[in-house]
């Protein structure tokens, strides 16, 4: 995958590519693209920031507009800011350590989150075609706002390279046993959009699966018996051949007792999943059992479960204590070398240029909304899309 080795600020002799603009007819077909340079302006810093100019819609832009820290006071922020939340630290820690106010980190969380998710999307164009390991499914279980709100976040990871393909909300009921309060509670909340649940979940995750073996190979899964998977992978043999290994969840002993023969089996064959689901768990403050930093908004937590992918699949090495340094984009030939944040955030990534699936859309834009976390923002800045 072609990606820049250092940040778009730090090239002396930039040359645009495309038409920044999404109306201009050179944004998404950049060939037979003609710009003329326009001077240039400085920074505080003394920095000076080449203009130019597109000849096909008299558009004026600069280098900054293809840096992924456009209009940014503190530009510095974004990689500590990006490290700190993957890093187990709240909001208002990160706030406090760079010295900013703690709406400055949760504004740099979105915008990192919409980088991770275009990044994503870019990744599974990519990939199309490629595939040839087995994928493992599960899903991810936290809240949003209360945890009369619970949702499943249906996470895709190679058996073989461990590398993140895909990510999908599931908002369903709350389950298990309610006293009379509780049901009373439940009742007095608004009504939220489930989107199909854990069915609508895993139908709009293998549609993105499914594109990914190479022409006339079968997409293997990996599941846990979750009667949805079964479900909706009957309904896609028909058109896509899916061959699914499902390995239910077995009763389980006293904490410290032997597995059995099933147990050992399931763990064995869902341990990539596990491992990642376990590493949120630790290195995201707002998905932990037990936090005061817990998730608002389904469309944050979102964008921070993006960012933390991206971490995985191109920063974090496979194993800290073999050590293994090799990276999951390296085990998919989707890299060279292990990414520093400083390379993952070299290069911004324009929206209309990226294939996104429709529910990925509605998540950068923030149209997933919560009902108990008005106002709900949406995306719709015209000049920082």
């Amino acid at each position: 995958m072609h990606w820049p080795g250092t940040p778009i600020e730090q090239h002396s002799s930039f040359t645009p590519p495309f038409c920044p603009w999404p109306k201009c007819s050179r944004h998404r077909h950049p060939a037979g693209f003609r710009f003329r340079s326009r001077g240039y302006y400085c920074t505080r810093r003394r920095r000076r920031v080449p203009r130019f100019q597109c000849l096909t819609c008299r558009r004026g832009f600069s280098r900054q507009t293809f840096a992924t820290s456009y209009y940014l006071k503190r530009p510095e922020l974004m990689a500590p800011a990006a490290a700190g939340l993957l890093a187990g630290s709240a909001h208002r820690q990160i706030a406090r350590s760079l010295r900013c106010a703690p709406s400055t980190i949760t504004r740099l969380s979105a915008r990192l989150g919409r980088h991770g998710l275009l990044l994503s999307a870019r990744c599974l164009s990519e990939l199309a075609g490629k595939l040839d390991e087995p994928v493992v499914m599960d899903h991810f279980e936290s809240f949003e706002f209360t945890q009369d709100y619970p949702f499943g976040v249906a996470t895709a990871v190679g058996a073989q390279s461990w590398f993140v393909y895909a990510l999908d909300p599931a908002p369903h009921r709350r389950a298990g046993k309610k006293s009379p309060a509780q049901n009373k509670r439940l009742a007095s909340r608004p009504v939220r959009n489930h989107r199909g649940g854990y069915t609508g979940s895993t139908r709009r995750l293998l549609t993105s699966l499914v594109k990914l073996p190479a022409p006339g190979q079968p997409l293997r899964l990996i599941g846990d018996g979750h009667s949805a998977y079964q479900r909706v992978a009957r309904q896609f043999h028909a058109r896509h051949p899916i061959r699914l290994e499902s390995y239910p969840n077995p009763r389980r002993g006293p904490r410290g007792s032997p597995r059995s023969r099933q147990a050992v089996l399931r763990d064995r064959a869902l341990f990539p999943v596990d491992a990642l689901h376990g590493l949120v768990r630790h290195s995201m403050a707002h998905h932990r059992r037990e936090t005061i930093a817990f998730g608002r908004r389904i469309n944050a937590l979102m964008e921070r479960f993006f960012l933390g992918a991206v971490w995985r699949n191109f920063v974090k090495g496979l194993s800290e204590r073999k050590p293994d340094h090799h990276t999951p984009a390296m085990k998919v030939g989707l890299t060279q070398e292990p990414w520093s944040w400083r390379r993952l955030l070299s290069q911004r990534l324009f929206f209309h240029r990226e294939s996104l699936p429709p529910e990925w859309e509605q998540l950068y834009r923030r149209l997933w909304l919560t009902p108990l976390g008005r106002p709900n923002r949406s995306h719709e800045l015209l000049r920082a899309f």
